[in-house]
């Protein structure tokens, strides 16, 4: 740990990562202020704990049995010792100023938190991750749409009393991280922080990925839900995907698409029967 006093406590929630894991966490630890970096491990069945004991010396380590993210970050943050608090994912890799641009805003009084905008693709070159882009309707080469908003809704780094006093994230799903600004009634300010985000580059990370995005709170409830498993059958899956294919000059789209709904129609008929929430 750094010897001087840390200026954010970084809580960083991990699940099988253990292929992004070293990344995530060399550019964390070689930020350009000091931090405290907390990583919750949630339940992970592959090697990632013994590649964390590399860092023992660095991190905090949490474990917990798999219960999802929001329970795993709630975790973190109880062993906090700064009064800002960053979110962080471990398939994401950071600019050297990444904590300092995302807390700046927040030191100032200009807002109780932050996200960014500056979030690319860190594997921008694999044709699959590139389609995912595609289906989010993102720009290229970033993980956001064209002019993203200066008010966000996913908080990054917040003010750990403004967390604390509405009782951390809600354990809902795939959007457990807006529930942030449902319950404050406040939006993140946008920063441009840097940072790179990996999006699924295999089919198998796809349907799993898909099947995990799709489980989250629906307007309309039950209704919206199956609505949005019809939308997610094959027929629509194919017309949908061979049309963007030829639009968007990519050719693997076609079957990126069909896995991609097949796993959204997984996970929302897993949440419905089962009510598991987390991946």
């Amino acid at each position: 740990m750094p010897s001087s006093k840390p200026v954010a406590s970084l809580v960083l929630a991990t699940y099988n990562s253990a292929h992004t894991l070293p990344a995530a966490l060399d550019s964390l630890l070689t930020q350009s202020l000091p931090i405290q970096l907390i990583v919750v491990d949630d339940g992970s069945t592959d090697n990632s704990l013994d590649l964390l004991t590399n860092y023992s010396d660095k991190i905090m380590l949490l474990k917990q049995d798999h219960q999802g993210p929001a329970i795993a970050r709630n975790l973190g943050a109880e062993y906090a010792s700064s009064d800002i608090l960053l979110f962080v994912d471990a398939d994401m890799e950071f600019g050297p100023d990444y904590v300092r641009d995302l807390i700046t805003p927040i030191k100032k009084g200009d807002a109780i938190g932050t996200y960014t905008t500056l979030e690319q693709v860190a594997n921008w070159d694999n044709p699959l991750a590139r389609c995912w882009n595609i289906e989010e309707g993102w720009e290229d080469q970033s993980r956001f749409p064209k002019n993203p908003p200066k008010w966000g809704t996913d908080y990054r780094a917040i003010l750990r009393s403004e967390f604390e006093g509405v009782g951390g994230f809600d354990n809902i799903g795939y959007t457990d991280t807006w529930s942030l600004f449902h319950k404050l009634g406040k939006r993140p300010l946008a920063t441009h922080a840097l940072c790179y985000h990996h999006n699924p580059d295999s089919y198998k990370k796809i349907y799993y990925q898909a099947k995990w995005a799709a489980k989250r709170p629906y307007k309309l409830g039950l209704f919206g839900a199956l609505y949005a498993v019809l939308r997610s059958t094959l027929p629509i899956s194919i017309m949908v995907g061979m049309f963007r294919s030829i639009t968007r000059l990519n050719p693997q789209y076609l079957a990126f698409k069909i896995i991609y709904d097949y796993g959204r129609v997984f996970g929302i008929l897993e949440m419905l029967i089962s009510g598991k929430l987390s991946k």
